[in-house]
């Protein structure tokens, strides 16, 4: 199964069975986020290492635009998708295995956790006065 079958799969809201192929390519990828988390987080890693890190992470590429600043966890990391001038600040943990978009200009905060079962998509929402 290729990352991007399994992210049909999960984006298809159809269950995952123990043992299946879907079950088995997740923890494969559960495995590799935590590899990539515990590098992110075991120590300093300048702008453009993270940046790379959190392309290896999410299996994509990642606006330069983007920032973190660690500690980060994910269960998967494979199915989240950033936009351009997001920030996700320290202690975030991502659940993505159903899916995460955010949208561009998006500050996550500090200790925020993101759970999903299906897709969730988070964007920044600007109101104007008229």
């Amino acid at each position: 199964m290729t990352i991007q079958e399994f992210r049909d799969y999960m984006a298809s809201d159809k269950p995952v069975e123990g043992g299946s192929e879907v079950h088995m390519m997740f923890h494969k990828l559960s495995q590799e986020a935590l590899q990539i988390t515990a590098e992110i987080n075991g120590k300093y890693h300048t702008p453009e290492e993270l940046h790379n890190l959190l392309e290896q992470l999410w299996g994509r590429e990642v606006p330069k635009s983007v920032g973190m600043f660690p500690p980060f966890h994910t269960d998967c990391g494979k199915n989240t998708v950033v936009g351009e001038r997001v920030f996700i600040n320290m202690g975030c943990k991502f659940q993505d295995q159903g899916g995460i978009i955010i949208d561009e200009g998006a500050l996550i905060g500090h200790n925020v956790v993101l759970a999903t079962r299906g897709y969730t998509h988070l964007c920044k929402r600007l109101s104007r006065a008229a």
